[in-house]
C-alpha cells in the first residue's frame, strides 16, 4: 500500500542490506509471548526492515475484532483501517518527529528510550476507543537504526489524543512533543510523595478511606487531603483515573 510509505523515511527505513547482528534476536519471540500471557496490555512487534508486524498478541483491545494473525498480516495497513483519520495524520507526524529526535541520541543510549502517546482506535462495532501506545526499541542495526521495536497498547487515562512523551530509563527528564508548535519541550517526571504512594498503594488493594486512615494512623480527612493533592498533581478527577495513570506511568 502506497500510504504505508508515509510512516517511513531515511531516519527509520532499514535497508535490505543493512549491517545487522542477527544473533541478537535469537528466540526473542518466546520471551515476548510469555510477557503477553502475563499482562493486560496488547503487545506487538514492528520490524522496520520488512516494514511490517512480526508478532501480535491475542489481547482483543488492539485487534478491533480481527484475529492476531489478521492484524499481523495487515501490518501498517491495520492503522489505515482502524485508526481515526485525524489521529492517523497525527501518528504520521509523531513518527517523523520521534525518529528525528531519536537520530540525535547517542547510539549507546538509544535502547534506553521509549515513546508514549494516545490515539483513537475504531473497533469492530465502529466505536472509538482512546488507547495509550508505547514503543521501545528492542534491536538496532550496527549503525544505530531501530531494527525491531516492541509496542504495548492499553486503555488511555486521558480524554483526548496526543499526549506525546519521550522518556529515558533511569532519568527524571522527559520530553513532551507540542503537536501545534512541532517541537519537543523538556520537563520532569511526576513524583509521588511517600504519603501519596502509601495511599495510592492501599487503594490498589481495595481499601476504603477509613481503612486507609486506620492503617496509616491518620484521619480520614487527611487521606482525603492527600488524595485531592494527588488528583491535582497528575491531572485526574477520581481514584480510578489516578490508579490507571499510576500504572501507565509506572508510579507504583
Amino acid at each position: 500500500m502506497e500510504q504505508i510509505k508515509r510512516f517511513f523515511n531515511e531516519k527509520n527505513e532499514v535497508s535490505k542490506d543493512a549491517d545487522i547482528d542477527f544473533s541478537q534476536d535469537a528466540d526473542y519471540l518466546e520471551a515476548v509471548k510469555a510477557l503477553a500471557r502475563t499482562t493486560y496490555q496488547s503487545l506487538y512487534v514492528i520490524n522496520y526492515q520488512t516494514k511490517g508486524f512480526e508478532y501480535v498478541s491475542e489481547n482483543p483491545l488492539f485487534l478491533c475484532g480481527k484475529t492476531s494473525e489478521e492484524v499481523k498480516n495487515l501490518g501498517y495497513a491495520f492503522y489505515f483501517q482502524n485508526v481515526k483519520p485525524e489521529d492517523l495524520e497525527m501518528l504520521v507526524k509523531i513518527n517523523e518527529a520521534g525518529f528525528k529526535f531519536y537520530d540525535k541520541i547517542p547510539i549507546e543510549d538509544r535502547k534506553l528510550y521509549s515513546i508514549s502517546y494516545d490515539f483513537n482506535l475504531i473497533n469492530s462495532k465502529k466505536n472509538m476507543i482512546l488507547v495509550n501506545h508505547k514503543l521501545a526499541p528492542m534491536f538496532l542495526t550496527e549503525d544505530g537504526q531501530v531494527w525491531k521495536a516492541l509496542c504495548a497498547v492499553s486503555l488511555s487515562n486521558n480524554t483526548s489524543s496526543g499526549n506525546v512523551v519521550l522518556s529515558k530509563e533511569g532519568s527524571d527528564e522527559i520530553w513532551k512533543y507540542d503537536l501545534i508548535a512541532d517541537k519537543w519541550e523538556k520537563s520532569e517526571k511526576i513524583k509521588l510523595s511517600s504519603r501519596e504512594y502509601e495511599i495510592l498503594s492501599l487503594y490498589t488493594s481495595g481499601h476504603t478511606i477509613s481503612e486507609i486512615a486506620d492503617k496509616l494512623f491518620i484521619t480520614a480527612d487527611t487521606v482525603k487531603f492527600h488524595r485531592k493533592k494527588l488528583f491535582e498533581k497528575i491531572g485526574v478527577s477520581n481514584i480510578a483515573e489516578a490508579l490507571s495513570y499510576a500504572k501507565t506511568n509506572k508510579l507504583l
